[in-house]
């Protein structure tokens, strides 16, 4: 239906700013065909480099050879058609046609070296230098793998011209040329400026960053791995033009031990098994696919369900099979081609690899638990074994005995083992081990520990109940006595002790001090098991206190106190220093809650003495664990941090299932920020949060995310930390999360891809967030959301709907005021507004300031954490811009001094914004009113000014400005 070459132009201009994909290639396609009516060429040029570029970045290689031989055969009937950058075009695409050449084996090697000559005597009659022409004869030959030295050679010791390469893409080639030849530390020291930032361009350094996982995986830098994976797989997610990146991902996940996250990789690009325009990249795809199968097999997943190509069911067998078929075929046909047998060896050496890691390396990612792999358990040194478990039935009962009167947290493994034996239905009871049912009533009493250390209350007294009366029938009176005990100590699920529960314990403690033998050990530790437990019953009666309010009544805190005065005295009495130290313990964790951590702090290092004494150090990791915790609190940071990593070094010698890990590692998290080292509170907070996912703690996993990603964020790694919130919001891990804790991290995720300049995507997460809050009773939220998915949905030129967030927002305000992000969202307005429209729109521009006056001055003098000198200086200040933008120069400089004296009301806070108000100020009056003088005396104080208040940045910047200034003067 285009009739001109004008509307030929316009929607070419229209379709290049569409996302590459089907889309554009579609409407390329069509506009090409369309642009074949007009007998002047010059919007078929146009057409053809538009749908040879939407081949390129889509992975169809082989059509667009044939769109450049089009192109090509205009160039040399009209060169004139071509515009100075379209002709330039011409002869950078040559060598897009060389690498689309080599994807495709039906192409004999011939051609494309015959190819490289055509370029190279088109680039000699055009003037051009001859080093591009030698990067892509190092190309075919780093590629069949014949000659590449000399081909490298001759590349890299040439200079650049005006056609080579962007700097980033031949930094790529250098560093794989060095990759292939085994010298991976070359290769990363070639890397270093693209992997760092230094050097970019469109594809660049996320092509990079997939290249150099695995390398950077062998060398130990595990950090940087981590986040090139991060970052470099969410640009290339989804992308057909990427596919051999997307596999060297999916590959690094099965060598890094995350499985579970390489089939969440390929289930998200099950499209790219029918890339079939580019069919290196999808051998290269599929090598990668067929290392992350491989493993699963390997280790005894073959029948798990994967995602393969559309139309079927797989298991990770079945598509192993398919893959392997598929991808020999093709690194076969390659083989043939180049006479070579490099693109197999390649290939043979992707899958002869092992995983790289022990353990698997914590990205901090939510992985969909469908996907995920069950962990093989491992053995824990000085934990039994399955070798170390005796296999003789007696043995073993008395052996978990034992360690269950020591206190050893290693017997968990051995009940566990006598729980299956006894549930076997050839089981048949000894007698010499004593009564049935007193093995029954220990069993029970395991199950009702477990359930204590996950705080299910109900079945944890249901089990402690079946345990007591196990041991009655069993004719066991302590331990019916202790299991009574511990039921009584317990508090309910609301936090308070039951009603009889102190005339019950009472009671217990009567009977137990009959039945006390102090000649027997078992006796002893059983009687002061029970008054163990009335101190614990006090201190839960101090802990629910502690969270209504600061004060602790004096009956509560008078019976903690006298309480665990008699259990040290008669722990002391009855020489029981290991019941002493667990007294301590409970006092010091009170104290602690209680702010008085030096006293914690000396109660927790009597504690830990008392275990070095007794050479008893199975005990010692929850007193390291909580003095690392009180250490923390007193800001030493270094103490605190020895004495977590022995805390979790003791509980992974000795094999306490219940310690805490993944609140050990966020807490490590915590001192590590605060000593500095942001990658050692990465690395702990990835590993708390998968704890917490191993746990089945899903809110606490989610919480240990969003600080992971605050963190990433503060450390400049923005993009990481958008990564770990996308995971976070997902379809699955969002339907398992608290309200409150998945709209924190919608609005995390929405800010920072703003802040990464993704504001459509911003916009969805900030929509998505507003409807889900918007029946709270706090439309507080609900109007910020509004706001900021205005402002989001502005700057990504959707005015429609951004228009209507905006009226949500003023809505929203009307019932739950939040005049911060809506004057914010007004000024934001104004300044888009005259960014998309320039003078034309400062009446609009003018409009939303004047609402954002309006609304301030509905806002209370007195409303707590509200700057309103704050909100008047950055309207007054975005007044003046918007003035200076229409040249109204002299009305701009008036708001500008405005701005400048309402920030200067704000105290310290106020002097940033001052400074940037002043600068303003000054380029004003140089350049709009031509006197600089007046712009050099107002920047002279406030330089000073700005010195004066420690803002050095904004003082050099200022003082930049008045050297230009002072310069041009001198001109």
């Amino acid at each position: 239906m285009l009739q001109t070459p004008d509307e030929v132009f316009e929607a070419l201009r229209e379709n290049h700013q569409r996302p590459y994909g089907l889309q554009r290639t579609v409407t390329a396609e069509e506009l090409a065909e369309a642009a074949e009516q007009f007998e002047e060429p010059d919007a078929l040029v146009t057409a053809l480099l538009e749908l040879m570029e939407a081949y390129e970045y889509t992975g169809e290689h082989r059509k667009s050879p044939v769109v450049f031989a089009r192109l090509l055969k205009v160039w040399d009937d009209k060169p004139g058609a071509f515009s100075e950058w379209e002709a330039g075009q011409v002869f950078w695409r040559f060598k897009w046609v060389a690498t689309s050449l080599l994807q495709v084996p039906e192409v004999p090697l011939a051609a494309i070296q015959g190819w490289a000559g055509q370029m190279r005597e088109r680039y000699r009659e055009a003037g051009h230098g001859m080093q591009p022409v030698a990067a892509m004869r190092h190309r075919i030959a780093a590629h069949t793998g014949s000659g590449q030295l000399p081909a490298y050679d001759l590349w890299v010791t040439r200079p650049r011209e005006r056609m080579s390469d962007c700097e980033a893409c031949e930094t790529r080639h250098r560093a794989l040329h060095h990759l292939r030849a085994g010298d991976d530390q070359r290769a990363l020291d070639v890397w270093a400026p693209v992997l760092g930032g230094g050097q970019s361009c469109s594809e660049e350094p996320y092509v990079s960053q997939a290249q150099a996982l695995l390398p950077l995986l062998g060398l130990g830098r595990t950090d940087e791995a981590r986040s090139h994976h991060l970052v470099g797989y969410r640009f290339a997610r989804g992308k057909t033009g990427m596919a051999e990146e997307v596999g060297l991902h999916i590959e690094f996940c099965a060598l890094s031990r995350n499985e579970g996250r390489g089939l969440e990789l390929l289930a998200e690009n099950r499209a790219l098994f029918g890339v079939a325009g580019a069919p290196l990249a999808l051998l290269e795809f599929l090598t990668g696919v067929q290392v992350l199968l491989g493993r699963l097999v390997e280790d005894g997943y073959a029948t798990a369900a994967v995602a393969g190509p559309l139309g079927r069911s797989w298991t990770a067998e079945t598509l192993l099979a398919k893959v392997s078929g598929e991808a020999d075929a093709l690194a076969a046909a390659f083989d043939a081609r180049n006479g070579t047998t490099a693109v197999s060896d390649r290939r043979r050496a992707r899958l002869s690899r092992s995983p790289l890691l022990a353990e698997p390396l914590q990205l901090g990612l939510r992985t969909p638990t469908a996907v995920v792999p069950v962990p093989v358990q491992q053995d824990t040194p000085g934990v039994p074994g399955a070798q170390d478990i005796p296999e003789d039935f007696a043995a073993l009962v008395a052996r978990a005995r034992q360690m269950d009167a020591d206190g050893h947290p290693g017997d968990a493994v051995l009940w566990a083992r006598i729980d299956e034996r006894v549930a076997a239905g050839d089981h048949v009871h000894d007698p010499e081990l004593g009564p049935e049912d007193e093995l029954l009533a220990e069993l029970a009493r395991e199950r009702a520990f477990a359930a204590y250390e996950d705080e299910r209350w109900a079945d944890g007294r249901a089990a402690m109940a079946e345990a007591a009366g196990l041991f009655e029938r069993a004719g066991r009176p302590w331990g019916v006595l202790v299991a009574r005990a511990r039921i009584a100590s317990l508090p309910s699920a609301g936090g308070a002790l039951d009603p009889g529960a102190w005339a019950e314990l009472d009671a217990l403690l009567a009977e137990a001090e009959e039945l006390l033998d102090e000649t027997d050990a078992d006796s002893r530790r059983h009687y002061l098991t029970v008054l163990q437990c009335r101190t614990f019953a006090a201190r839960a009666e101090v802990i629910t206190e502690l969270e209504e309010s600061p004060e602790i009544s004096a009956p509560v805190r008078e019976r903690f106190e006298s309480l665990t005065a008699a259990s040290l005295a008669e722990a002391a009495r009855l020489d029981s220093p290991q019941q002493a130290a667990t007294t301590r313990t409970y006092a010091a964790d009170l104290a602690a809650r209680s702010g008085r951590l030096d006293e914690a702090a000396a109660e927790l290092r009597t504690v830990l003495g008392i275990f070095e004494t007794q050479d008893t150090p199975w005990r010692a990791q929850r007193a390291e664990a909580l003095l690392g915790q009180v250490l923390l609190q007193q800001g030493n940071h270094e103490e605190a941090m020895e004495l977590l990593r022995r805390a979790m070094a003791h509980a992974a010698r000795f094999g306490d299932p219940h310690f805490p890990v993944a609140r050990t590692h966020a807490l490590l998290a915590h001192a590590s920020s605060h000593t500095g080292d942001l990658a050692g509170a990465v690395r702990h907070l990835s590993e708390a949060a998968a704890r917490f996912d191993r746990d089945g703690n899903d809110n606490g996993a989610a919480e240990t995310r969003l600080e992971l990603a605050e963190v990433l964020a503060r450390s400049g790694q923005q993009a990481d930390s958008v990564a770990v919130l996308e995971s976070l919001v997902s379809e699955e891990a969002s339907a398992a999360l608290d309200d409150r804790i998945l709209a924190q991290a919608r609005l995390s995720l929405a800010r920072g891809l703003r802040e990464l300049e993704e504001h459509r995507a911003s916009a969805e997460q900030f929509l998505l967030l507003a409807d889900a809050v918007a029946d709270w009773d706090e439309q507080v939220v609900h109007t910020l959301a509004a706001a900021e998915a205005a402002v989001a949905l502005a700057r990504s030129d959707r005015w429609d709907a951004a228009r209507a967030a905006y009226a949500r927002a003023a809505a929203s305000h009307a019932k739950g005021p939040n005049p911060g992000p809506v004057g914010e969202m007004m000024r934001q307005f104004a300044a888009l507004t005259m960014a998309a429209q320039g003078s034309e729109g400062l009446d609009t521009a003018l409009t939303h300031l004047s609402d954002a006056d309006v609304l301030l001055a509905a806002v209370p003098s007195d409303l707590d954490g509200f700057a309103h000198w704050y909100e008047a200086g950055s309207t007054h200040y975005q007044r003046a811009r918007a003035l200076a933008s229409a040249e109204r120069f002299p009305e701009a400089l008036a708001e500008m001094e405005r701005a400048i004296s309402t920030h200067a009301t704000g105290g310290p806070d106020g002097e940033s914004p001052r400074a940037e108000a002043v600068r303003v100020a000054a380029l004003i009056e140089a350049n709009g009113l031509d006197t600089p003088d007046a712009a050099i005396a107002r920047l002279t104080p406030a330089i000073t000014r700005c010195e004066a208040a420690g803002l050095t940045h904004a003082a050099k910047i200022l003082a930049n400005l008045r050297g230009d200034l002072l310069s041009r003067g001198e001109e």
